[in-house]
């Protein structure tokens, strides 16, 4: 989107729905773009609920408060709501596989000295890594495998692998954990499976120890699908976008709470 064209435009879209005793209006502008917090740290946004004041060849514009507004790509959006619809809108954000957001807090029971339990809600500042559901490797080079997925970044810039295998619908992850002198014979490897419009399957990412790679395989019903050699960790998240990704989850979801709306197709 063309951010000076819309502030240009906007004050002429939001006119007669700004308080006459208003002297200023703000808007946030959601098409895809990641944000940051003012420390830097990557942010994903709320969702939030408005009324539609206008609906452009290329955005929607939502009044969200009286002085507030939001601009959404309407390009980006799963339906198109009509002009005074009342709406919510989900933009995209990171989660957890157990479905939370990033950065909702986490919380762990520990325990006194009596043996009373007691419960700790923690949240790490600027810290987004999903963690696989696995147990903790005893093969180094599989231990390896499994923080560089869930630290490395995807191609998009804004997400972790793990995030993308998130996206992917991933499930049922199992290890191959063979013993440190065992990993030429037993290769050490994760596999889970994946459902999206790309590919829908068993995913195994092998690691070669000959040449220092990893192997990718992908497997339907049995039946091999693509294996992809000489995977090196930085082309992991490459690798795996191309596979299995198919960009669903930059899609900005539009409900309509009253009013009318249209599907649209991506």
């Amino acid at each position: 989107m063309n951010h000076a064209l819309i502030r240009s435009q906007m004050p002429t879209l939001v006119a007669g729905h700004v308080p006459r005793n208003a002297r200023s209006f703000k808007f946030n502008i959601y098409d895809g773009t990641p944000q940051k917090t003012m420390l830097g740290f990557a942010a994903d946004p709320n969702p939030f609920q408005g009324k539609v004041i206008a609906v452009t060849d290329d955005t929607i514009v939502v009044k969200v408060k009286p002085t507030q507004f939001a601009v959404v790509d309407r390009y980006l959006v799963t339906a198109v709501p009509a002009e005074g619809s009342k709406v919510e809108v989900i933009p995209y954000a990171r989660r957890h596989f157990d479905g939370q957001r990033v950065g909702t807090p986490r919380e762990k029971t520990e325990y006194l000295a009596d043996g009373r339990p007691y419960t700790v809600k923690s949240v790490i500042l600027g810290d987004a890594t999903a963690e696989l559901p696995v147990p903790q490797a005893r093969c180094p080079e599989l231990a390896e495998l499994i923080q560089q997925l869930q630290k490395l970044p995807a191609p998009d810039g804004h997400r972790h692998i793990s995030h993308l295998l998130v996206d992917a619908n991933a499930r049922d992850f199992s290890l191959v954990d063979p013993k440190p002198h065992d990993i030429i014979a037993t290769p050490p490897a994760i596999r889970f499976t994946v459902e999206t419009g790309k590919f829908s399957g068993q995913v195994t990412v092998s690691y070669d120890r000959g040449g220092d790679v990893y192997v990718v395989e992908l497997h339907h019903g049995g039946e091999s699908i693509e294996r992809v050699d000489e995977v090196y960790f930085d082309d992991l998240g490459d690798t795996l976008e191309r596979l299995i990704d198919d960009g669903s989850w930059r899609l900005i979801r539009v409900e309509t709470l009253s009013g009318n709306a249209r599907s649209v197709r991506h």
